[in-house]
């Protein structure tokens, strides 16, 4: 239909359509309020705080000045309950002798004049849409954020807390130690190294056949008589785990003083495991123990050791467990010639110390290990070859130790020796080598026990923190959902009422708000 062929009912029944974000725009354009509307708000703003102050104790009045921002038509509504509540001062000419009723009527008239009220409600209706209704989405959109994000937290932090607690358990279980009071404890493991010693003696006595066979097979291919080699580990053998003045002098001594380790342990505190930490809340997975990473580096290189306070140390291979300590040498070299005697027969310094306390003698016992797992592993290779005419005629007139031997006798003399070296160089036995020579490689290893305790604790205590954000978040939530339904509901209330006045001055055309306005 074309509007020319419209007649002026049906023109004056189209609807008029606005968009809600240019409606203030809309109503000043076409003068239906002044543009200077601001001023005169103010002041009935300020007459509405005033008349507030003295309020009936009605329920309805009370929800209308309560929740969002009052307009013109809350004080319309006021005005109306005013009638039933001050009926008693209504004179006889229609007026009210009311001070409260009057400063009401008198708002409604300086709303109404100049339409500032329409002005004033398209405003607040912009504002809502543009602002107070998206900022109360995005705060609970944050709290929904927040409420995810804590509950995963809360999932991480408990199971890191977990996982540093057991690796604490797994590391002093491997050292041996309860970790209660850490530094006590080390210092006390120095009492096993004698039992340690005693055995690793007593297995390097069960590799005397190898070392017979070694000699042998040694004078046989030199052609010489006597054959000095492996000579620390027969003297041990001999001997046993000697102190190294009497290793080197051949004497016993008449008295020993072995240096003391000095260790601090005013300051060793008592490491009480959280007893908050849960332990089932997942499986964590720490494989199968034999290779736990302390965060203490052991590779140290092949520096001697004078046992006063150093911190460096060989072990001549071996497994290394990391407790990210560095190890610096802070005392140079140590040397074992032989030197004059201030007071005779007494062993002092390394001379005190057993020949596997000394890393000097005690590389040298291994290197005669490795010598021999060295000649054990030639001597299977060899065995797996085919022979040819030459071997064979070196195996005929070779000692009858040699010829005896079959690939199995040597593959059980490889294990012995593997076992030794493994017994002698693994990681607890380097923890308790350090200990026993560097009062500071005790601090730091305590250090980094306690680190794993504390680091514990903190994951506990951000746990905690984790559930009371969470919790602060669901209640700040709970608060914003109400605010937001309601100035919805206010918001739908408002656009009703200012599509009915605009109506009225256009004889009741339907009007309809566009835009935003239907999506809140």
């Amino acid at each position: 239909m074309q509007a020319g062929n419209l007649t002026q009912e049906q023109i004056e029944s189209l609807p008029i359509d606005i968009h809600s974000s240019k409606l203030l725009d809309w109503l000043i354009s076409r003068r239906h309020c002044d543009q200077q509307w601001q001023k005169a708000a103010l002041i009935i703003r300020e007459k509405i705080n005033n008349a507030i102050q003295d309020m009936p104790a009605v329920e309805e009045i009370t929800s209308l000045l309560t929740g969002t921002y009052i307009n013109y038509f809350h004080c319309v509504r006021i005005v109306h309950l005013l009638k039933e509540t001050e009926a008693g001062t209504k004179n006889i000419f229609g007026s009210y002798s009311s001070q409260r009723m009057k400063d009401w009527q008198e708002i409604v008239k300086l709303y109404e004049k100049d339409s500032i009220y329409l002005a004033e409600s398209a405003d607040m209706l912009v504002r809502n849409i543009k602002y107070e209704i998206p900022s109360l989405k995005q705060q609970i959109r944050k709290c929904q954020q927040t409420q995810t994000e804590c509950a995963r937290k809360e999932v991480e932090y408990g199971k890191t807390a977990v996982e540093i607690k057991e690796q604490f358990n797994v590391s002093c279980k491997q050292l041996g130690i309860k970790g209660e009071k850490i530094k006590r404890e080390l210092v006390t493991l120095i009492d096993e190294l004698p039992l340690h010693y005693k055995q690793v003696t007593c297995n390097a006595r069960n590799l005397d056949e190898l070392q017979h066979l070694y000699r042998e097979f040694s004078k046989y291919t030199r052609s010489e008589k006597e054959c000095v080699a492996t000579a620390m580990l027969q003297y041990l053998c001999e001997h046993g785990n000697t102190t190294t003045y009497e290793w080197r002098t051949g004497k016993k001594p008449t008295s020993i003083d072995e240096p003391k380790l000095n260790v601090e342990l005013e300051d060793d505190e008592v490491m009480q495991p959280s007893s908050e930490i849960d332990f089932d809340s997942g499986t964590v997975n720490f494989g199968d123990g034999d290779n736990i990473d302390f965060g203490i580096d052991l590779d140290i290189g092949e520096e001697n050791i004078d046992f006063g306070d150093t911190e460096a140390a060989n072990f001549g291979g071996g497994e290394q467990l990391d407790f990210d300590i560095s190890i610096e040498d802070c005392s140079g070299t140590v040397t074992i010639e032989s030197k004059q005697e201030t007071d005779a027969g007494v062993a002092t310094g390394t001379d005190a110390l057993s020949l596997l306390d000394n890393v000097h003698t005690r590389n040298m016992f291994l290197d005669d290990l490795f010598e021999l797992e060295s000649f054990v592993r030639q001597r299977l290779v060899e065995i797996k070859l085919e022979p040819d005419v030459i071997s064979m005629s070196l195996i005929e007139t070779a000692p009858p130790s040699m010829q005896k031997q079959t690939e199995t006798s040597l593959g059980k003399m490889l294990d012995s020796i593997k076992a030794l070296v493994s017994e002698l160089t693994g990681g607890k036995m380097q923890h308790l080598f350090l200990i026993k020579s560097s009062p500071r490689y005790v601090d730091r290893l305590a250090e980094s026990l306690r680190q794993k305790c504390w680091q514990a604790d903190k994951m506990v205590q951000s746990q905690k923190l984790m559930v009371q954000k969470q919790s602060e978040a669901v209640e700040e939530k709970k608060q914003l959902e109400p605010k937001l339904q309601l100035i919805r509901q206010r918001t739908s209330e408002l656009q009703k009422q200012i599509e009915s006045e605009i109506s009225k001055k256009y004889k009741n055309r339907p009007v309809n708000l566009m835009g935003e306005i239907n999506t809140i």
